[in-house]
């Protein structure tokens, strides 16, 4: 009997863990400010200026939607990175690490604005020695594309001068 009694509580334990591992959790990152950058997600062409390809970019959702990973490709291969941006709930600020396959890396951190969204670097050395901001602004146009402008600033941000200019076209 007391066999009987434990075998059906290891199987009622089993059965209640079992079906708690198998319920969805809700969606941590649903809200709306965890999607303030999602108009990036996708696949892309980038058109510098002139009006050339500068290479792709794929942008995904992953993580239960807390992440979104960027795939760059330059024209031409040979330069490739990618970036992790998040929205950071205990600093209320979107964050960004990138890391490129030349030893590269920037840290930014800002949020949306209501038309674009704005992240910036901390002041850091840049290959000349000088302290270096990095600023970068992504802003959603009406007809579907994404405007990418990374602004560099070594005066402490009174002036600023264009790193990348790029309109994103969906594949």
């Amino acid at each position: 009997m007391l066999a009987k009694s434990l075998a059906l509580i290891a199987m009622l334990t089993l059965a209640v863990t079992t079906t708690k591992a198998q319920t969805p959790t809700p969606c941590a990152c649903c809200h709306e400010k965890a999607k303030q950058f999602h108009f990036w997600v996708g696949e892309w062409e980038v058109i510098n200026p002139k009006g050339k390809v500068a290479g792709t970019n794929r942008i995904v959702l992953m993580e239960g939607n807390c992440v979104m990973q960027e795939n760059w490709t330059a024209a031409g291969g040979g330069y490739t990175g990618t970036s992790y941006n998040f929205y950071n709930t205990s600093t209320g600020k979107w964050q960004q690490l990138w890391i490129d396959n030349q030893g590269g890396n920037l840290q930014l951190e800002g949020e949306w604005n209501g038309s674009a969204m704005i992240l910036q670097s901390k002041p850091t050395k840049n290959p000349q020695g000088q302290l270096q901001t990095d600023r970068i602004t992504w802003t959603p146009n009406a007809d579907g594309t994404v405007r990418q402008l990374w602004e560099a600033s070594t005066d402490g941000g009174t002036s600023w001068s264009v790193a990348f200019d790029g309109l994103y076209k969906r594949k």
